[in-house]
C-alpha cells in the first residue's frame, strides 16, 4: 500500500509555533472523529482527496498528545472505513465497528496514554431495511460493546418511507442515538417528522447543521431558521464543530490551499463565533457539544489550535463553568451514555501468581 506524502500538510502547520494551551485541565470529549486506512483509495475518490489517507490509534493519540489538551474520551463516527469484503451487503459495516471497537480496548490497555479513544463508536446501517434491520443492528451491538448508535448521510429527500421508519424504531428499542448532517434543502422537515415519531431516539446534527463560511445572507437566513424549528424538539441536539472544513470541492477560506499559513485562535474565533453563538444560544449549553471532526478539519488547522478556539468561543459567549463542563464534556457524555472516564493501570505485566 502507499501511503500519501503528507509533508506539505506538515509544512503548512508547522508555519505558526504552537499556542500556548488555553484551560489545559478542562475535561474534554471529543465528539465526532474518524479513523481510517484509505492507502488503496483512488486519488480522485471522495476517501482519496484527504491529505492524510492513514490515520488510525497512533497518529490519533499523537495527535491528542502533543495538543496539550485534557482529552479524556473520544466518540468515533463511522466513514465508510473497513467494512467486510464479502457476506450480506447489510452486514458489511459491521466491519467498521469490529476495528474501532479493536482500537478501544487497544486504548484501554493504557499503553496509549490516559485517553479513552472510540468511547462511543457510531456505525451505519441502512435503516430502510425495515424491521429487517433488527439483525443487523443486533451484530453490531454485538461487535462491540461501545455502540451507540447510527449516523446517516447523506439524507435524501423521500428517505421516509414505512419501511424507513420501521428501521428507524429499532433505534428506539435499543436505545440508540441517530446521527446525521442535514445540508440538504428540506432535510430539517424530515428531521422534525423523525423527532417526532420516536421522542426517546436522540437526534444528533453534526458540523453546525450545514453553516459554511461565505454563505450567502439568504443561506444563512434560511439556516438559522431551520435551527429555531427543529430545536423545539427536546430530543434533538446539535455538533459544535465542521465549520472549518472543506465539502467537496469547496473549502473554507483559510485551508490549506486557499491560504498561505494557518491561522492563529483568535483570528478563527473573529471569524466563526456568529455561526457558533447562534447555535449555542438557539441549543442551549445542555444539547451542544464540541466536536473536531479531525482529520477532515486538520487541513485548516492544528488539533491544538482548534481546541483553544472552542475554548475562545466558549469564553466570548460568556458560559458558566457548568455550561462549559456541558458543551465540553456533559451533553456527549449523556446523549452517548459514556461510562465515567478513568485513568487507565501503568502500561506493563503483572504478576497475577501464575
Amino acid at each position: 500500500m502507499t501511503e500519501k506524502d503528507e509533508s506539505a500538510l506538515a509544512r503548512w502547520l508547522a508555519q505558526n509555533p504552537p499556542e500556548s494551551v488555553l484551560e489545559p485541565e478542562l475535561p474534554i470529549i471529543d465528539t465526532h472523529h474518524h479513523l481510517w486506512d484509505f492507502r488503496t483509495a483512488p486519488a480522485d475518490s471522495f476517501h482519496g482527496r484527504f491529505e492524510q489517507n492513514l490515520y488510525m490509534c497512533d497518529e490519533f493519540v499523537d495527535e491528542i498528545q502533543q495538543s496539550g489538551h485534557n482529552i479524556e474520551q473520544t466518540v468515533f463516527v463511522e466513514t465508510m472505513a473497513f467494512y467486510r469484503p464479502d457476506g450480506p451487503k447489510r452486514m458489511r459495516s459491521v466491519g467498521e465497528t469490529e476495528a474501532m471497537q479493536g482500537i478501544a480496548a487497544m486504548s484501554r490497555s493504557g499503553v496509549y496514554g490516559e485517553t479513552q479513544i472510540c468511547a462511543g463508536i457510531v456505525g451505519n446501517v441502512d435503516l430502510r431495511l425495515g424491521t429487517a434491520v433488527q439483525p443487523v443492528i443486533e451484530a453490531h451491538l454485538a461487535a462491540s460493546s461501545n455502540f451507540r448508535g447510527i449516523r446517516r448521510l447523506p439524507a435524501i429527500l423521500g428517505d421516509l418511507t414505512d419501511d424507513f421508519l420501521e428501521g428507524y424504531s429499532v433505534l428506539a428499542k435499543y436505545g440508540l442515538s441517530f446521527d446525521t448532517y442535514p445540508h440538504h434543502p428540506g432535510w430539517y422537515l424530515q428531521l422534525a417528522d423523525l423527532a417526532r415519531a420516536q421522542p426517546d431516539v436522540a437526534i444528533v446534527i453534526n458540523h453546525l447543521g450545514g453553516w459554511r463560511i461565505g454563505a450567502t445572507e439568504e443561506e444563512v437566513a434560511y439556516w438559522r431558521e431551520q435551527l429555531e424549528g427543529i430545536a423545539q424538539h427536546s430530543n434533538v441536539s446539535m455538533k459544535l464543530g465542521g465549520a472549518q472544513m472543506r465539502l467537496g470541492p469547496w473549502e473554507p477560506p483559510f485551508h490549506m490551499n486557499q491560504h498561505e499559513k494557518p491561522l492563529s485562535s483568535e483570528e478563527l474565533c473573529e471569524l466563526l463565533f456568529p455561526a457558533y453563538e447562534f447555535a449555542l444560544q438557539t441549543f442551549g449549553p445542555d444539547r451542544c457539544m464540541f466536536e473536531s471532526n479531525f482529520p477532515v478539519d486538520k487541513e485548516s488547522l492544528s488539533y491544538r489550535t482548534l481546541w483553544n478556539l472552542f475554548k475562545r468561543i466558549a469564553a466570548k459567549a460568556g458560559l458558566s463553568e457548568t455550561e462549559k463542563t456541558a458543551v465540553f464534556s456533559g451533553t456527549a457524555s449523556r446523549i452517548y451514555k459514556l461510562p465515567p472516564h478513568s485513568l487507565p493501570r501503568s502500561p506493563g505485566i503483572e504478576d497475577d501468581g501464575a
